[in-house]
């Protein structure tokens, strides 16, 4: 193991280049008396996989490319993800079905992308967790935690009795919540950011940027930081509302990435995460629609 890794236990935490930054990420190494695991097989995987050693097993908390980008180092191994992201790893059109995204040219940019940049490889192989399964190493377990909104199927992934869990795209960042795919949902996130709270732990590892914290007030601070996002997006998307604006000019504006990001895939996750926003906010009674593609904020 290298010297950025951290080892509880039976679990290594396999630390990705700048502590996780995307498009790399931290993946788990779980040494059972029977068998071996990996959780998230993150790109530095991929460049490590010769140096770990043989895997009897992989395990996905969602499906999504820098998250899958090991596995085809692992051709032998059985792997799981949750049954509602299954589809991810079983054919490339399934991984793309995750995205949602509708533009032709943006999806064959995406087919190229996944595959050149992530080494995307289907596993038809891949079989079903649900939540609470738990896959038995020999002495130490992983049990799954269903925490949907990232993806349908994004689950928590608790090593016991190390006490490790694996947040997956609960990343604690700053940027916050991601939740612009077609098969993310907001209010999923927020229910899964309360569950989250109430699992007991010692150790939290985030695919992404925290790392690995040992201390639950550190964590507990990260969370209430991360999932304040959530609230702080919808406040200045009704503050830009003062005035009637247009779907395409609420994507335009820019509530999820700063302006000047240059991603092939960001205007359609910002109509994503603005209109289910919007929907709620119109529920609410907080924003009207004025005409077909047009909402304003109700004063």
């Amino acid at each position: 193991m290298r010297a950025t890794d951290r080892t509880f236990g039976r679990v290594t935490v396999l630390v990705g280049e700048k502590t996780g930054k995307y498009p790399d990420g931290n993946s788990l190494w779980i040494r059972g008396r029977d068998a071996v695991a990996v959780v998230d097989p993150s790109l530095s995987v991929a460049r490590r996989a010769g140096e770990l050693g043989a895997v009897d097993l992989v395990i996905q908390s969602h499906v999504h490319e820098d998250h899958v980008a090991g596995l085809f180092r692992f051709p032998t191994a059985r792997v799981v993800a949750h049954r509602a992201d299954l589809p991810g790893l079983h054919h490339l059109d399934g991984l793309l079905a995750i995205y949602g995204y509708a533009d032709a040219r943006l999806l064959a940019t995406l087919r190229t992308w996944v595959v050149e940049e992530f080494h995307y490889a289907a596993r038809p192989d891949a079989s079903a967790y649900e939540d609470g399964a738990v896959f038995d190493l020999g002495g130490t377990a992983v049990r799954a935690i269903h925490l949907p909104g990232h993806t349908r199927g994004h689950s928590a992934l608790l090593v016991e009795p190390e006490g490790v869990l694996f947040l997956g795209d609960i990343d604690l960042s700053s940027f916050g919540p991601y939740y612009g795919d077609a098969w993310s949902d907001l209010e999923d996130f927020e229910r899964s950011l309360a569950r989250v709270r109430e699992i007991e732990a010692r150790v939290w590892v985030s695919f992404h940027h925290a790392g690995v914290i040992e201390d639950r007030a550190t964590f507990l601070a990260k969370l209430d930081r991360f999932a304040a996002r959530i609230g702080e997006r919808e406040a200045a998307l009704l503050d830009h509302l003062a005035a009637p604006r247009t779907l395409e000019e609420l994507v335009r504006h820019r509530f999820l990435y700063p302006p000047h990001a240059q991603l092939s895939y960001a205007d359609a996750a910002e109509r994503r995460t603005i209109a289910q926003h919007l929907a709620r906010l119109e529920r609410a009674r907080r924003v009207e629609r004025i005409a077909e593609h047009t909402w304003r904020r109700i004063s």
